[in-house]
């Protein structure tokens, strides 16, 4: 039985749960949720996730939604299928949790605030914030600045296999890089430029792209 994911192909937190499945090789059936016009704040959907945000997912008779818990629980249901995300050892799988909470909660807000004022305000019509849009994109840098430092010692962020904490970055950087015009933040990087040519070739996320 497929898995349902409950969202938008176009947003980046569902995008993360399709790219995993994608990798894990589960079979998966997008259900649209249209978030222009405000689906995810409907009580049908409130129900599979009560914060009103995408995605959530059905698989069987279970539900999840977070999309960061929801690649978790699939790179380890899914261990012998596809890649390897989580890594061999507790040590290994130790450090993937390490940069995928890096990424949640230090590339992601800035990412996301610089993502909604460049990109989604437009669409919808709204002003951009450029101040807002100015300390976030010092922030980000900030942060690319240690990934730079990390990936120097290594492929990539948990060690010399690609992992959940790689495939996690994916959505957002090529929002960043594609959308809002911030390749340079990449690029003027050495070895942040060379992880994201890497992880961004991946079979899986060019599947993905063409749905788009």
């Amino acid at each position: 039985m497929a898995v349902k994911v409950y969202g938008s192909i176009r947003a980046v937190c569902p995008q993360r749960v399709i790219a995993c499945l994608l990798e894990k090789e589960v079979e998966f059936e997008i259900v649209h949720v249209e978030l222009d016009a405000g689906e995810q704040k409907k009580p049908a959907f409130l129900q599979r996730q009560p914060f009103g945000q995408v995605p959530a997912v059905e698989d069987g008779d279970f539900r999840l939604f977070e999309s960061r818990a929801i690649i978790r629980y699939y790179a380890t249901k899914y261990t012998n299928h596809g890649a390897d995300l989580l890594g061999a050892t507790p040590e290994e799988r130790a450090v993937v949790d390490q940069w995928l909470e890096v990424e949640a909660h230090n590339f992601n807000e800035s990412a996301f605030n610089l993502a909604f004022q460049l990109v989604i305000s437009p669409h919808l019509g709204l002003r951009s914030d450029l101040a807002l849009v100015h300390s976030s994109e010092q922030k980000l840098e900030k942060v690319l600045d240690v990934y730079e430092q990390r990936l120097s010692k290594s492929k990539y962020l948990a060690g010399d296999f690609f992992s959940l904490a790689d495939l996690s970055h994916l959505p957002a950087l090529r929002c960043l890089t594609e959308d809002a015009g911030l390749g340079h933040l990449v690029k003027e990087r050495e070895f942040v430029n060379a992880w994201w040519e890497d992880i961004s070739s991946r079979p899986s996320w060019k599947k993905l792209l063409t749905l788009l």
